[in-house]
């Protein structure tokens, strides 16, 4: 068994940080009160609650309460909160009675209702006037209706999109655990690659993958390691399945490794044997997209003029229709977070962002494939964070 070492980690007082910006960002929208709701979708979910505490949600639900002027709260459910005390950055931790189980019963734990909790914020909850949302499109009806009851007459005003601008440029300590995100990600997609050969099943590739990143370090996954060979390869979120790799099959390859709550990802098709010269030249116009892309990278630029230098070489070999969806987006506490660098965005690189160029064919006559890289926006261009080669060929027969 590898007797994995640590690696660079978020120091702590990078989080008292995150909080003053936050409450800089209240300030200029004239915002009392910023709940920030996050739950265990680790893969739709907005991570506000990883990025300012520290704290993998996982089973309950939890929230960071920030105000305007002090120090945040974190709300909890019963299971949850010595986890919190042990390991998160927010050390005013209350367990929450609406994210308890209705039928269950923790006699020994102080649980408070929201209407308890916000009596004894300063000023009390008639003093809250406006609330900022982030991760509104997570909370359930029926919270929400307990939040509002809480802070009666409080105007609700949606903050996501101005939570999430504050966490596109990274800072140093970010970029130092995404480069060892990197460097897992390709561990996983190198024992992937040595898994792979005619007869062996898509979720044995899959395993070999997902145990080489947890040995790297990796604490989990932002999506479930896609492994797809032959027709499931087609489809854009493709699952591993009991299907055999074929003597010709294409293999669609997707890692995507969780470290320090910091994601990489990396797409790759490997060619088992010869699946033909179709696939051969979809992929070399998928690489020329992404190295398009690369010398595009740069401060100032729209990342969607980018993006369209990808897209027009994949339609000028003929492909365009099998480009379904935006190319480029950063990429952090979420794998796949904003801005959100299409066609339609309007967001302009800046340095020390980390973006993701994903150049995607799929449901295509002859199946799917995607090449993904991260990319650290320089001063003077962009930085390639893998290395894993484009082609990867692996001999056919039984």
């Amino acid at each position: 068994m590898a007797n994995t070492e640590p690696g660079p980690t978020i120091p702590v007082e990078e989080y008292p940080q995150r909080w003053r910006q936050v409450q800089r960002l209240m300030d200029e929208h004239r915002i009392d009160l910023l709940l920030a709701y996050g739950d265990d979708r680790a893969v739709s979910g907005a991570a506000h609650v990883r990025w300012l505490a520290n704290i993998p949600v996982h089973f309950e639900p939890m929230c960071v309460l920030v105000p305007r002027a002090g120090e945040p709260s974190l709300l909890c459910g019963p299971e949850s909160d010595q986890y919190v005390l042990r390991v998160g950055q927010v050390p005013d931790v209350r367990v929450l009675r609406e994210f308890t189980h209705p039928d269950e019963d923790y006699p020994y734990t102080k649980i408070e209702g929201l209407a308890e909790i916000m009596a004894d914020m300063a000023g009390g909850p008639g003093s809250v006037r406006r609330v900022g949302l982030a991760g509104r499109s997570l909370l359930g009806a029926e919270t929400a209706r307990a939040f509002e009851a809480a802070l009666p007459g409080a105007e609700w005003v949606d903050v996501e999109n101005q939570v999430c601008a504050l966490r596109a440029k990274k800072s140093p300590a970010e970029i130092a655990v995404m480069r060892h995100a990197y460097h897992i990600a390709e561990q996983g997609i190198q024992a992937a690659i040595g898994a792979i050969h005619p007869g062996v099943y898509e979720r044995a590739v899959a395993a070999e993958a997902d145990a080489a990143m947890r040995r790297a370090g990796a604490e989990g996954t932002g999506i479930d390691t896609i492994v797809g060979s032959g027709p499931n390869s087609r489809p854009i979120l493709a699952r591993s399945t009991w299907r055999r790799i074929g003597a010709t099959d294409l293999v669609l390859l997707t890692v995507a490794p969780r470290y320090e709550g910091y994601h990489a990802a990396i797409g790759r098709p490997v060619l088992v044997g010869d699946p033909g010269p179709e696939i051969r030249g979809a992929l070399d116009a998928a690489c020329r997209g992404q190295e398009v892309c690369f010398r595009g990278l740069r401060p100032g630029r729209l990342g969607r003029d980018v993006e369209a230098l990808g897209r027009q070489a994949v339609a000028e070999a003929g492909l365009g229709r099998y480009f379904l969806y935006s190319g480029l987006h950063s990429i952090g506490v979420i794998e796949f977070e904003p801005p959100i660098l299409g066609p339609s965005s309007t967001t302009v690189l800046e340095e020390n962002m980390v973006i993701s160029v994903d150049i995607p064919l799929f449901n295509t006559p002859w199946g799917g494939l995607r090449v993904e890289d991260g990319y650290l926006i320089t001063a003077g261009g962009a930085e390639r964070l893998n290395q894993t080669p484009y082609l990867i060929e692996i001999p056919g027969g039984q």
